[in-house]
């Protein structure tokens, strides 16, 4: 059963350019975890500073080691520079998919 992770972040504005290297090189070393399948980040148009989060995972134990990563570590010690908040975020579980 994989597991979605899906909600927003806020990043001020104004802070952004400066949290961007610290975001790819997050999405780099998180989508080169084994049971990671996705993981974005996308910064919502009609509002700056709203950042929307969506990951999927092969299952729990992947999930596990990723908060469990240096990255995932360095990550968090980085948001208070950055001005991150108000994180959303909620987990499903998906018993099957299919194309539509």
């Amino acid at each position: 059963m994989s597991v979605i992770i899906a909600g927003t972040v806020r990043v001020p504005p104004q802070n952004l350019a400066a949290a961007r290297p610290h975001m790819d090189a997050m999405l780099t070393a998180s989508r080169a975890e084994p049971g990671c399948l996705e993981y974005s980040y996308a910064e919502d148009i009609a509002e700056p500073g709203l950042v929307r989060v969506f990951e999927v995972w092969r299952d729990q134990a992947a999930i596990d080691a990723h908060f469990a990563s240096e990255h995932m570590k360095a990550w968090r010690a980085a948001w208070p520079s950055f001005g991150v908040s108000d994180r959303r975020l909620l987990a499903y579980e998906v018993a099957s998919e299919r194309s539509i």
